[in-house]
């Protein structure tokens, strides 16, 4: 009878979360907050010990997350200043030639999604895919479609972006492995969805530049008003291999194939996410602010700018963690646990099962990837995992979160507006690309699951 009263105060919380979201348009942070209190007082909870949960949950979370998505916010904000993105796009295409133009977007949207939201990568290097079409008389698509794959890959599945930052700290996973994994499955996912789809959906609809777009005030900076491609990829580059190393020198330790030192110490603490992003924001600061000209209350002002959208993330990621901690707490993990290992479902199913249950839904990737990250956490805990898989599941809920964007996400309307498109156009090509990602991304999330 217990079980079922859980059980059923589970199901009631979740459905209370997607109606509050879709149906009455709430905030998924209030929406969250009063899912989590339904939850706990549904599973029997005194209403004192539900609110020291959720205070508990949201304490715990956002000690990592806020510190970790608002340096992350700030880097990503003064290379977008510099003109980082379109640097890099340029640099690309020239190597590539513009026979090749879809892998040299690929590349650019994996590169820049890494410190810059995908909505902002988007709007900056759109003038590039206008410009690339309007001069070869291929359909937009035929490069929008490879950068739109490369954006929306790493912004699911390689940290410092705020999704997988968010993911791992309510599962408690290892940034290192997270992004070395991601990298692993992120590249060839990329590949499928991005040059490989967009050759083939480019060749069925041909979308031409839409007229209301003005293509001199599309104009971009001259190359020599950017920042060298070499420095960006260096600055970008530096606090993912100082997340590795951390990973790698604690890895060793625990192997026991070195010691505790000095060095080992020092790498460590570089390493932690927080010290990486801090020395990364500082590069970035002199090299891409000040040594170009930019003034130190420009640079405060950037700062100030990219904590708006930062602040969003990290309240919603704030609340799956109260969702997380009322389900730890009210004895729900340790029923759902109980069923899974009766199922015998592996956990990076469900995972991406849930994730995309929740995205389909209710359209918003974060809100999706907090949900089912809060309901695997205390299930989690029942489990012997290993990093490795830890990072895998945290993959497989990215990976749920992009499947089917239709309609009720922000992104679909996003790319039919600015490449003019209908609906129908937008389901055939946009939502085609994100459930590719979506599928292919879990297969090798899944598959790797067996090795590691």
């Amino acid at each position: 009878m217990e079980n079922f009263q859980l059980l059923a105060a589970t199901i009631i919380g979740i459905v209370l979360l997607l109606l509050l979201v879709t149906r009455f348009k709430i905030n998924a942070f209030i929406s969250l907050l009063i899912a989590s209190i339904v939850v706990g007082l549904g599973a029997g909870m005194p209403a004192v010990d539900v609110l020291n949960s959720m205070q508990e949950g949201m304490a715990g979370t956002l000690g990592f997350v806020a510190t970790v998505v608002g340096l992350g916010a700030i880097f990503g904000q003064i290379l977008e200043h510099s003109g980082g993105a379109e640097s890099v796009a340029r640099t690309l295409i020239r190597k590539f030639g513009r026979d090749k133009a879809p892998w040299s977007m690929v590349i650019t949207g994996f590169v820049v999604a890494i410190p810059v939201f995908l909505d902002v990568g988007f709007i900056i290097l759109v003038p590039l895919i206008y410009a690339l079409s309007r001069d070869t008389g291929k359909s937009l698509l035929y490069y929008g479609i490879p950068l739109l794959a490369g954006l929306a890959v790493t912004h699911a599945f390689i940290p410092p972006t705020p999704g997988p930052i968010a993911v791992a700290d309510i599962l408690g996973a290892d940034l290192g492995w997270v992004i070395l994994l991601g990298f692993i499955v992120g590249i060839p996912t990329a590949i499928i969805a991005g040059p490989i789809f967009g050759k083939y959906i480019g060749n069925k609809i041909h979308i031409s530049v839409p007229d209301y777009v003005d293509m001199e005030e599309n104009e971009t900076k001259e190359d020599t008003e950017l920042p060298p491609f070499t420095l960006l990829i260096l600055i970008i580059s530096v606090p993912l291999f100082l997340i590795l190393g951390n990973t790698i020198t604690q890895a060793l330790i625990d192997q026991g194939v070195t010691e505790p030192q000095f060095w080992t110490e020092f790498l460590i603490f570089i390493g932690h996410p927080f010290s990486a992003l801090t020395i990364a924001v500082l590069i970035a600061m002199y090299w891409l602010g000040v040594r170009r000209g930019t003034s130190r209350d420009q640079l405060s002002k950037l700062s100030m700018e990219a904590m708006k959208p930062a602040g969003v993330i990290i309240l919603i990621t704030g609340a799956g963690g109260v969702f997380k901690q009322v389900l730890v707490n009210s004895g729900v993990g340790d029923m759902l646990a109980s069923g899974m290992a009766d199922l015998g479902l592996p956990l990076i199913v469900l995972a991406w099962l849930i994730a995309a249950a929740v995205r389909v839904t209710q359209g918003s990737a974060t809100v999706a990837m907090i949900t089912a990250a809060g309901i695997l956490a205390p299930i989690m805990v029942s489990f012997d995992i290993s990093d490795p898989q830890k990072a895998l599941i945290v993959l497989a809920i990215a990976a749920g979160s992009t499947t089917l964007s239709h309609v009720n996400d922000s992104g679909f309307w996003l790319v039919s507006r600015y490449f003019g498109m209908s609906e129908k156009d937008t389901l055939r090509s946009w939502t085609m690309m994100e459930t590719i990602i979506s599928v292919v991304g879990f297969a090798l999330a899944f598959g790797l699951s067996f090795f590691v």
